[in-house]
């Protein structure tokens, strides 16, 4: 089977190629009893073509309106004029009239759309626009006014699909072909019951386990649609910032106006189309619309931003002109929703063993009926009545093919695949309470499987709450411990003062907001740790933006490691400040500030003891900073900001302190056998400290700075790589490089975390992405198959936890299932062979086949994660789903349930003692209760493959004890009150409790079952040491 399977049912588990999904569906053939169910959650390749097409069309339709404007451009600066398009006639509302607005949305929309900057400029530039639109830019959007800019404007909100209502879930699960035959044959049997006057046994029967098991199958489809539609809803929330009423705040996108100024910084989605306001070097990457890879540079001349680009570089803030529908984005917003998602390893592998097994039925159940049909033929010849034809006759071979078609409704485990979607399902759901974010449902199943995490530091490690905690200026160290040495530090520092306010205040992209008396920072936990401290010292950050002019910016980039700002000083002059990685500042600088406050020559000797103290500060665990500047004549400037010549301020020390739990988080990844590497832009020591700190660096353990790993050898890199559990200073590139080299030279699953725009390559190359939810870009977020909200490690740690769950889940399914589907089918065929009739009707197999359904599925594909998961180590890449254990297990428990169920069903009548008239239907009863028993007590067996204590943590599972007691409560009721429905008839204590010990008997099978060794060692790959077993047995 697994070679089967390896061949046509092995895929990729993300970027997965349209000719593998091609190749899977073909493979499965038409051995599917429901296609629009069970396909239901893979992708329609059709719609997705069709979507594909669309979505080229429209960036065909942009990519060309962008180069003729670009031309029309061109043609402008050599001299000529452009020709004036004909004006279409926009009528404005009264209301918008009556609110001051003078311009149409669709009028709006068409300026942006075509980048038609004469037209703008014929309605008198950004700043007409800004009037029509009744805004003042520092004053935005007022919040009286947003209920008419949203009857006027639109909202920022997409065309969706609207949801399936319940009654189209039943009409699916209608369409399951088997039930539809045996509805068929029921109506049969009911018709010529009509015509003879004859009521047919069995199939009103037939119609209302049809009806029940549709009502069931709807009902559990449906709220898993409700899930997976809350979960999308998640996945679509962003938020940006904005001005409005004069304040900056966090809104949702889906909360955007026309007249919102909207702040943009590296790494955002550009939420609407707008035009650019002000900003510094704002490099735009459309490639999402125009399908160009070339980033745009967007300023006062070129000033349109359209819809779902991405910041690529520099800063800015906007004019939101056009949202929702009216953008281009929109449209292709509607395209992408088509399609649906790419299906996971397991739904295809589930696929897979479903058509095997599946075609195996098909057999069975086809050699079933023409054993019956020529035993009953046979019979018929003898007793020379081979001419002679009844109703009677007729109705006996029609429930020969009930029973056929009844063999293959459960012999087709439809349900394997449905499993899969059911249990990741939940566990996205829980993972969403947990602060997880699943993106794509096959990150969840892979996490289960990952060896190795490549985790950031900041944020994720640490609580990414930062205060700066040391200074070195003017030549000494200084602790500041707030409030209480406010005085002496300011005292110290008294002759740089000024100048490390205006670094402080003038180098930054975050903003001092006061509201009420009450005095917030929004912006990044590192500026905002060095903007509190500017405000200990005395600062006024208002009033130090409205003395300088910014002239230039360069924002902080994991490549650069540095951000600069260039200032015009009131005074005459130009000034430039530089803060970030120590020694990158530090190697620019060859003056500092000394002890009296004057700017003096760095020596040699000077650096190296700077060097010193800012190794001391990263021994402490603290994050490192240099503060520097340099006053430049304005004959020699040009806009450049200088890469050399500055003056050191001071070195600042910044406290972020280890999350509380991750080094329980990590230990627990190492008992695991997950390997967890820090990857980090921090100062080697910092990240030695902070390593050491969460149990991340051993003894043994290698710590290596990013420039020494990129310029190895491969040779040196497949040496070093087992060994390294600490990266510095590393690019995005390095984490790339580590990723790629963990997953296709040790055959690693990695699992990478990233915040960053160019963490993105590293997101999407690794087999799971983490992207940070409350410091990731939505770059970053896009690139990534998980967002983790909290931005902390245990959360992923939780993750990999669920995602082993939802592994191990669906074998515990499949192993119950595929022993319901032995049985069933053994005994009726064997039966049918021997005796010419089979001992479980079509109702009793329908019953059954929702108890290994539906109802297992639900009982054992939604269990929660146990400790135990976590002390074992992961599935390794080609490991066959179906395990040794497992078909232990499955035969096992077949073997045993054959041998008393064929007992019973060839000598029950002698060994039970039964007779009479109904000796017949009461052994019948027994066998079909029997056989329901051992399939209960089977679930609970299915609840651990290997260890013997099945019972750890069942009481805590309420969903599955609710389908035990539904399910034994239910056949109680079959049994005893419904024998016209179910053909059963009453039966004795004596024998119901007969029933339950052959059920309970099989737990003990198990135990016997769990003691036989099956399974090999596992090889570790090579540079990799044997991870040390799990717990015992019991």
């Amino acid at each position: 089977m697994e070679s089967y399977l390896h061949k046509d049912f092995d895929v990729q588990h993300k970027h997965l190629s349209p000719e593998a999904s091609s190749n899977w569906r073909r493979a499965v053939g038409r051995v599917v009893k429901n296609p629009t169910r069970r396909f239901r959650h893979v992708a329609h390749l059709a719609k997705r073509a069709e979507a594909e097409r669309k979505k080229k069309q429209i960036q065909e339709k942009i990519r060309v309106a962008l180069y003729v404007q670009k031309a029309a451009l061109q043609f402008i600066e050599a001299g000529g004029s452009q020709p004036v398009t004909d004006q279409v006639e926009y009528k404005l509302s009264e209301e918008a009239e009556k609110e001051g607005f003078s311009i149409h949305p669709d009028e709006l929309a068409s300026i942006i759309r075509s980048h038609d900057i004469k037209v703008l400029e014929s309605h008198g530039g950004v700043d007409g626009i800004l009037t029509k639109v009744s805004v003042v830019p520092d004053e935005g959007v007022r919040g009286s006014s947003i209920p008419t800019r949203q009857n006027v404007y639109g909202l920022n909100r997409y065309t969706e699909k609207p949801p399936r209502s319940f009654l189209v879930f039943i009409w699916e699960a209608l369409q399951d072909l088997t039930l539809i035959m045996l509805m068929v044959c029921a109506m049969v049997s009911i018709g010529v019951g009509f015509a003879t006057d004859r009521w047919p046994e069995g199939m009103l029967g037939i119609l209302l386990s049809i009806v029940l098991v549709v009502l069931v199958t709807a009902i559990s489809d449906y709220r898993q649609s409700i899930q997976f539609k809350d979960l999308d809803r998640e996945k679509k929330k962003i938020f940006i910032q904005v001005t409005r009423d004069g304040k900056r705040q966090k809104v949702s996108i889906y909360d955007l106006l026309v007249g919102d100024i909207v702040h943009l910084a590296v790494g955002d989605q550009v939420p609407a189309d707008g035009l650019f306001l002000s900003g510094y070097s704002l490099l735009i990457d459309e490639s999402s619309l125009s399908g160009e890879s070339e980033p745009v540079n967007v300023y006062e001349k070129n000033p349109f931003l359209l819809s779902g680009t991405k910041v690529q570089d520099g800063s800015g803030k906007m004019l939101v002109t056009t949202v929702g529908m009216r953008t281009e984005w929109g449209k292709l917003m509607e395209t992408l929703s088509e399609g649906g998602e790419d299906e996971t390893p397991l739904q295809v592998k589930l696929n897979g063993v479903a058509t095997i097994i599946g075609k195996i039925g098909l057999a069975f159940a086809v050699v079933t009926f023409l054993v019956l049909t020529v035993r009953f033929l046979v019979e018929k010849a003898l007793s020379n009545e081979i001419t002679d034809w009844s109703s009677t006759d007729a109705m006996t071979l029609l429930n020969y093919f009930a029973i056929a078609v009844t063999i293959i409704v459960v012999a087709v485990p439809e349900g394997l695949p449905l499993a899969v979607t059911l249990s990741l399902a939940f566990a996205m759901k829980k993972l969403m309470n947990d602060k997880a974010l699943v993106r794509h449902l096959s990150a969840c199943e892979t996490m289960g499987s990952a060896s190795c995490i490549c985790t950031d530091k900041t944020g994720t490690l640490t609580t990414n709450h930062m205060v700066v905690t040391k200074i070195w200026i003017g030549e000494k160290s200084i602790d500041v411990k707030g409030n209480e040495s406010k005085d002496v530090v300011k005292s110290e520092i008294s002759g740089a003062l000024d100048i490390l306010l205006q670094v402080i205040f003038q180098n930054t992209s975050s903003e001092v907001i006061k509201d009420e008396g009450k005095t917030s920072i929004l912006g990044t936990p590192t500026e905002s740790a060095l903007l509190e401290f500017g405000l200990l010292l005395g600062g006024d950050f208002d009033a130090q933006r409205r003395e300088f002019k910014i002239l230039k910016m360069e924002p902080f980039s994991s490549v650069r490691k540095k951000m600069s700002v260039l200032i015009a000083h009131p005074h005459g002059g130009i000034r430039a400040f530089c803060k970030g990685a120590s020694e990158i500042v530090l190697g620019m600088c060859n003056k500092v500030i000394d002890c009296n406050g004057e700017s003096v020559n760095l020596s040699r000797e000077e650096a190296n003891n700077i060097t010193d103290v800012i190794n001391s500060f990263a021994s402490e665990a603290l994050r490192t900073l240099c503060l520097a500047f340099k006053d430049i004549d304005d004959s020699s400037i040009n806009n450049d900001i200088p890469n050399d010549g500055y003056t050191l301020i001071a070195v600042v020390g910044i406290k972020d302190p280890v999350r509380p739990g991750v080094k329980e988080a990590v230990q627990t990844c190492l008992a695991a056998g997950i390997t967890v590497r820090m990857v980090t832009g921090d100062n080697i020591y910092t990240a030695k400290a902070i390593a050491r700190e969460c149990g991340i660096l051993t003894e043994g353990g290698l710590a290596i700075e990013g420039p020494e790993f990129r310029n190895m050898s491969p040779a040196e890199m497949k040496a070093v790589i087992p060994r390294i559990q600490v990266m510095a200073r590393s690019l995005p590139l390095d984490k790339h490089t580590l990723v790629k080299n963990l997953r296709d030279t040790f055959r690693e699953v990695v699992a990478v975390t990233g915040d960053g725009t160019n963490d993105a390559p590293a997101l999407h190359e690794a087999d799971i992405g983490l992207a940070m939810g409350i410091a990731g870009t939505e770059v970053a977020k896009e690139s990534a198959d998980v967002i983790i909200l909290d931005d902390n490690f245990s959360t992923i740690v939780n993750v990999a936890r669920w995602g082993r769950s939802v592994y191990i889940n669906i074998q515990k399914f499949v192993q119950f299932q595929l022993t319901v589907n032995v049985v069933a089918l053994m005994i009726n065929f064997v039966s049918a062979c021997v005796s010419g009739d089979a001992p479980l009707t079509a109702v009793q197999l329908l019953w059954v086949n929702m108890i290994m359904d539906t109802l297992g599925a639900l009982a054992l594909a939604t269990e929660p994660p146990n400790d135990g998961l976590m002390k074992r180590p992961p599935v390794s890449r080609g490991t066959s789903f179906i395990t040794r254990p497992m078909w232990r297990n499955i035969i096992g428990q077949s073997i045993y349930q054959l041998a008393v169920l064929g007992v019973l069903d060839f000598r029950g009548t002698q060994l039970l003692g039964l007779t009479g008239s109904d000796a017949t239907d009461i052994l019948d009863t027994v066998i079909f209760n029997a056989f329901v028993f051992c399939q209960v007590f089977n679930e609970i067996n299915s609840r651990d493959i290997e260890k013997i204590n099945i019972f750890r943590g069942m009481f805590d599972s309420w969903v599955f004890l609710g389908v035990m007691v539904c399910t034994v409560g239910f056949q109680f009721v079959l049994v005893e009150f419904l024998g016209d429905f179910a053909s059963t008839v009453p039966l004795s204590w004596q024998l119901w409790l007969l029933c339950i010990i052959i059920g309970s008997i099989s737990m003990p099978v198990a135990v016997v079952l769990k003691c036989i060794p099956v399974e090999s060692k596992v090889k570790p790959p090579d540079g990799y040491e044997a991870i040390p077993g799990g717990p015992g047995l019991v």
